[in-house]
């Protein structure tokens, strides 16, 4: 098998992988980097120019494995793009609010690339999408050569897949973002067991252990507890959330704790793509029954729009619980602003309940929650921190030591590491070389060739 990892950054970025197994030359995904603007965020497509894609295959719908879709699809508007029966709603969605975002960073900071699609260009996406059931197995020809692609749920996100290629016997499987304990809404992963070949693995926590303690339950019952005492002294929670996925499980979690009179009753107000979503969940849930998302839930809550006008310094009118895109309290976003008006009164709180970039407005937050103050750059305002910060892990990835023990149980030949950064992947190359002496394990430098 030859394989590149077209990721130009390396991270946990602008994921894509290029494999080329006989005559099928196939891509894993095709996402943006977060942290870059423009072309700088796309993936090494370059180093593909001249090669004419079979197959795509997308694992699951966040934007670091998405966000550059329309551009390889339009380059290979012959080549179905597999992916989950979930995906196929919520994908399109995904992009058409890139667009805007992107559309936003033109105006911005004067960058031209953007955006780097059109609606149009989404259109012909959804036209090459082709959904495949969790656990059914589908071949695909190529003049006298076939591959067998088997989608396995991977717990991350709704739709999240693990992807498995069978070809003349040999057994490959992509991780994609994997987690393992069942969410609210979700249940976790069920990944190909048996033994594999080469095994592209996932590396996102693996720079930290998690304390043996803690759980997701652990955790759920910790950020209840915060919120309780937040509404109690007579403040305002904060909640930053990603769109997709995070936000519907805090709802879920909230809606369950209120009827067990974990929670008191208040004001929920929610914004952002996030909301929007829900109805795709509730769409997915009636048609496939994969989610435990029902619409009905928001309507016994109450939920409200948030509708007044944010003045940095100037707290919330209304107490209550503030569940709002994004998750990382990126610049212009509901959750940014927010902050800014609940962040200097000391009765507030803010929760965060999952990843935060160290270079996003969350991350330096969270670097010192103790400081005396938090500048907002795109507000220019500087304000005390006097509000309660917290964490809580309820991050959608495995810990590594799962990880670890699946890479292990598979026995495979090969691990390729993938969608780490260097602190992460080097534990995993160094606990896997340990565990599995006996195979290869291959930390890829961007945009080259190897033969796995």
């Amino acid at each position: 098998m030859e394989l590149i990892d077209l990721n130009r950054h390396e991270g946990i970025g602008a994921n894509s992988h290029l494999i080329r197994l006989g005559d099928f030359n196939i891509l894993v995904d095709s996402g943006l980097d977060p942290k870059m603007i423009g072309k700088d965020a796309l993936p090494e497509h370059a180093a593909i120019a001249e090669r004419s894609i079979d197959l795509i295959v997308l694992t699951h719908c966040h934007l670091d494995h998405l966000g550059s879709m329309p551009l390889v699809a339009a380059r290979n508007p012959h080549a179905p793009i597999i992916t989950s029966l979930p995906n196929t709603y919520l994908a399109p969605r995904m992009l058409r609010n890139s667009i805007n975002v992107m559309k936003r960073q033109r105006e911005e900071l004067g960058n031209t690339d953007l955006p780097l699609f059109l609606h149009r260009d989404i259109a012909l996406f959804d036209h090459q999408l082709y959904g495949q059931r969790f656990g059914r197995s589908e071949i695909h020809t190529k003049a006298k050569d076939q591959i067998e692609i088997i989608l396995h749920p991977a717990g991350h996100v709704i739709g999240a897949a693990a992807v498995e290629f069978i070809y003349k016997h040999r057994r490959i499987v992509f991780s994609g973002d994997v987690l393992f304990e069942a969410q609210r809404t979700l249940p976790g992963a069920q990944l190909p067991g048996g033994k594999i070949d080469t095994l592209i693995l996932e590396t996102t926590r693996g720079a930290k252990a998690r304390a043996p303690e803690i759980t997701r339950v652990t955790e759920v019952e910790r950020l209840i507890n915060a919120i309780s005492k937040i509404l109690e002294r007579g403040g305002s929670c904060l909640i930053p959330t990603f769109a997709l996925g995070r936000m519907q499980e805090i709802f879920k979690i909230i809606y369950e704790a209120r009827n067990f009179g974990q929670l008191p009753r208040c004001p929920v107000f929610a914004a952002g793509l996030g909301m929007d979503l829900c109805n795709y969940f509730d769409k997915i849930r009636k048609k496939t029954q994969l989610i435990d998302f029902d619409l009905k839930m928001l309507d016994r809550m109450r939920v409200k729009p948030l509708e007044i006008n944010l003045r940095p310094g100037r707290d919330l009118p209304q107490k209550g619980i503030y569940l709002l895109s994004s998750g990382m309290m990126v610049q212009h976003t509901p959750s940014y602003k927010a902050a800014a008006c609940l962040l200097p009164h000391p009765k507030n709180g803010l929760c965060f309940v999952g990843y935060n970039d160290p270079d996003t407005p969350g991350g330096q937050l969270l670097a010192d929650p103790k400081a005396a103050h938090f500048y907002f750059d795109s507000l220019e305002y500087r304000a005390p921190m006097r509000a309660s910060i917290q964490q809580f892990d309820l991050s959608g990835h495995a810990n590594r030591e799962e990880l670890a023990d699946y890479a292990v149980q598979s026995e495979a030949r090969a691990v390729v590491l993938t969608h780490g950064d260097t602190a992460a992947r080097h534990w995993f190359s160094e606990e896997l070389s340990e565990r599995m002496p006996g195979s290869r394990i291959l930390d890829p430098n961007p945009g080259e060739v190897y033969q796995v």
